[in-house]
């Protein structure tokens, strides 16, 4: 049975989501478990999409679960509920259980070292009440002001697929076994609007502007968002394809970010073990340019890829990946870091159910000193590319290649828009021929590059 004062709890509603963990944890123990782990995750969100000034959608909901993690030596199996009433918790216990007996021993299986569990202090700037201090009728004000001036900004613009407006709170416990209990709130607000444009002449062209932040005083205002989403649906309108070339390619941040989450993605250390990355086997080798420093920062006040600790209950940290061209570090979690001889760097990410994946935290490429049009000033002829289509990346082999659209770049300044063509070359060239760096950093996530230009890639198109 659950303890009695765990069934007072839930039949009073009370939300002590670190009380439920430590009990489920418990009773686990008392189960037979050599050791056990609880996750709670609780939130409300908010989310609205205005088409054309009209509301479309109008979406608000809370949601709570759990899961559990329980081990018999090297054995582990997980469950996961959002029914937290007493019978719903001692299903979750008792699952988890009878799984763990079933499961098969791994040798690398187990929670952290007691040593290695704790969690940043001080206030990382996560949790901002004022997301929510919006009424309804203002939130959907917000989406429509962001709609409005992207449609009034031009009448070029004819069509919108919308403005949206999304705020959320969210709560994260952890308990485990071994006395670690910590627990975080996190708040975010966004504001976005895609506008379409279209001549007689043209085909439609649509692009998208947004905002984030995680207090509703750092969000962009609605008529800024709106201005830059219908600036660059306007630039694309007359886009044409150009001749299969060789040439320097300017990546704008946006694009610059994708790239970046690929080289996330070759140092995750799940695919380093399983020699699923063409870094797998490089640590302390020369893997770009010297002007390449990548950084991993779950530590970052405010930032959206920040933690006290991460889904292990290990503090999150500041890690050089990459320092002026050399592979310094892999991104890693207890079971990568063991399979490979290593350290957990914090990186350790999971949802309700399974053993926990990877995540980075703040992931970036340090930014150089010149600003964006100095450096397509300083081209040529070449592509300054706004958009990837699909997913063409190998990241055994690190050959590149996706669908892109952007501006022609001639005699350093831009010429016209130009949209299917491909652009392909191999991440370990690119890292190496990454001949300019932007000053332009700026955080729309947890993942961010500023412009950059990589010489030597093949645009192909007629």
């Amino acid at each position: 049975m659950l303890s009695a004062d765990l069934e007072t709890r839930n039949s009073k509603l009370e939300t002590d989501f670190k009380g439920l963990g430590h009990d489920v944890v418990r009773r686990s123990m008392a189960g037979g478990a050599s050791a056990a782990e609880a996750v709670v995750h609780d939130g409300t969100e908010f989310s609205t999409v205005v088409r054309m000034g009209e509301v479309e959608t109008l979406k608000e909901a809370g949601s709570h679960a759990m899961g559990l993690r329980v081990f018999f030596g090297k054995r582990a199996a997980s469950t996961h509920t959002s029914d937290f009433s007493a019978d719903g918790l001692r299903q979750l216990v008792e699952g988890a259980l009878a799984l763990a007996r079933l499961t098969s021993e791994d040798p690398h299986a187990g929670l952290p070292e007691t040593e290695l569990l704790g969690a940043v202090s001080g206030d990382l700037q996560l949790y901002f009440d004022n997301v929510y201090s919006l009424p309804t009728e203002e939130r959907i004000a917000y989406a429509r002001r962001a709609e409005a001036a992207a449609l009034n900004l031009d009448p070029r613009i004819r069509n919108s697929e919308g403005g949206s407006f999304d705020a959320a709170h969210n709560h994260h416990v952890m308990v485990n076994s071994l006395g670690f209990a910590g627990e975080y709130k996190t708040s975010y607000c966004s504001l976005a609007a895609v506008p379409i444009a279209q001549v007689d002449d043209c085909p439609m062209q649509r692009d998208f502007w947004f905002s984030v932040a995680r207090t509703l005083r750092e969000l962009e205002s609605p008529e800024h968002v709106g201005r830059i989403a219908a600036e660059r649906a306007l630039r694309r309108l007359g886009a044409r394809k150009v001749r299969t070339a060789r040439v320097p390619v300017i990546f704008d941040p946006m694009v610059s970010r994708s790239l970046l989450g690929t080289i996330a993605q070759a140092v995750n250390g799940d695919a380093i073990y399983r020699g699923a990355s063409f870094l797998a086997g490089k640590l302390g080798e020369k893997i770009a340019g010297e002007n390449i420093t990548v950084i991993d920062d779950g530590t970052m006040p405010g930032g959206f890829g920040t933690s006290p600790f991460d889904d292990e209950g290990v503090p999150t940290q500041r890690t050089t990946v990459i320092e002026h061209g050399v592979l310094k570090s892999y991104l890693l979690n207890t079971y990568t870091a063991r399979k490979l001889g290593l350290k957990t760097t914090g990186n350790a990410a999971r949802g309700l159910a399974g053993n926990p994946g990877i995540s980075s935290g703040n992931f970036f490429l340090q930014p150089g000193t010149r600003p964006p049009h100095h450096i397509i000033a300083d081209v040529h002829q070449g592509l300054y590319v706004t958009e990837f289509l699909g997913f063409g990346v190998n990241l055994v082999t690190g050959d590149y290649s996706r669908g892109a659209s952007g501006v022609w770049i001639e005699n350093g300044e831009p010429a016209y828009p130009v949209e299917e063509i491909t652009v392909a070359g191999n991440l370990r060239d690119m890292l190496n021929n990454i001949s300019e760096i932007g000053s332009d950093l700026e955080f729309r996530g947890s993942t961010a590059a500023p412009t950059l230009r990589i010489d030597g890639m093949t645009v192909a198109g007629e």
